[in-house]
């Protein structure tokens, strides 16, 4: 029995049971409250050292990193169904799990300079924060949290984020202006990985990033949510009236960050 270590709201988590739904494989599974810190139980980090989820267990085996973990579950119960067959399109899949750990980034970057630093500051005192973050054992996370919870969406990070996903939108609308699918003709794992993060955004607020400049993501993003993976792996985690005030939470940041992302699209580099 596949055993996953995860988190309700997790965007790597989501990746991970999109995975896991796609390939109709049962798994049992272990919630972690991220909020409270079961990531930093010892138990937890005798398993993942890094203090973060998802972490998959197939029979004694630890597998770690959700990119990773979707790729060798596709290889091991799938022989490599979901990674395209066509050597290009192969290659481009392969790049978008490596840009993944980027793309996290970001979103790590957005979701924590708006609507969990907004969440985390009115409910925790500056002793409690201080607290939380030395627990986080990367001292450059550890810092880069700092900085989001100080500085919010004037953050640095938030600029190198918006960057960081303008490349993406960009990559996606050259290859969803020839095919349904980000990995091409056939739903795969490009498309599994990159969901849950702009499924985020989404529910960010943030959809304005795409739907003037890249509406191919839109489409996408539309194609995506019809699937019963989505229903299964996201939409069944989330408590609505949670979703809906998050997203009432996140409206509040979009001028912010609309105007450094007019900056950044209309600006040099």
């Amino acid at each position: 029995m596949l055993i996953l270590y995860h988190g309700a709201t997790s965007v790597c988590s989501q990746k991970v049971r999109l995975g896991l739904a796609e390939l109709g494989l049962a798994y049992e599974g272990h919630l972690l409250d991220l909020m409270t810190g079961d990531q930093f139980d010892p138990d937890y980090l005798k398993l993942n050292p890094n203090a973060v989820v998802p972490t998959l267990v197939d029979d004694g085996m630890v597998v770690i990193e959700s990119s990773l973990i979707l790729e060798y579950l596709d290889e091991t119960y799938n022989a490599g169904g979901l990674m395209p067959a066509d050597p290009d399109l192969k290659a481009k899949t392969k790049l978008w799990l490596l840009r993944c750990l980027a793309i996290h980034g970001a979103i790590n970057s957005l979701s924590f300079a708006t609507v969990n630093r907004a969440k985390q500051m009115a409910g925790k005192t500056p002793e409690q924060l201080e607290t939380m973050l030395r627990k986080i054992p990367d001292p450059i996370s550890r810092e880069k949290r700092r900085d989001l919870l100080d500085n919010g969406v004037a953050s640095i990070h938030v600029e190198a984020a918006l960057r960081e996903m303008r490349s993406a939108f960009a990559d996606m609308k050259v290859t969803l202006e020839r095919y349904d699918w980000v990995s091409g003709p056939g739903y795969g794992l490009a498309d599994i990985a990159l969901l849950a993060y702009i499924d985020r955004l989404d529910r960010l607020a943030m959809n304005g990033l795409w739907e003037d400049e890249f509406p191919e993501v839109s489409g996408w993003l539309e194609r995506s949510k019809k699937r019963d993976s989505y229903r299964t792996a996201i939409a069944s985690f989330l408590d609505p009236s949670a979703a809906e005030n998050m997203y009432r939470t996140a409206v509040t940041f979009w001028p912010a960050i609309s105007r450094t992302w007019s900056d950044i699209r209309n600006g040099p580099g």
